[in-house]
């Protein structure tokens, strides 16, 4: 006589089958959202690394043109004690 499993067994079967991929489903949202957020953090870092980057450049043509207003005005103040 062969064995046939039960309607039982069966159906445990399924619900396993069906709660496996709901954990699969479950798992992969929770990476996508994990990589998102990452996504995020990284473009908010790079943001913030531009922003300070632009912040250093303009203070560094700031105290450049300063310094060229300096040397202008000693440049004019030499030539006008020469004249």
């Amino acid at each position: 006589m062969a064995f046939t499993p039960s309607k039982d067994h069966k159906r445990r079967e399924r619900e396993q089958r069906k709660l496996e991929k709901r954990m699969a489903r479950e798992a992969a949202k929770a990476e996508k959202r994990e990589a998102e957020i990452a996504a995020e953090e990284a473009a908010e870092k790079a943001a913030e690394e531009a922003a300070e980057k632009a912040a250093e450049e303009e203070c560094r043509a700031r105290e450049e043109a300063e310094f060229e207003a300096e040397l202008e005005a000693e440049r004019k103040a030499l030539e006008s004690g020469e004249n």
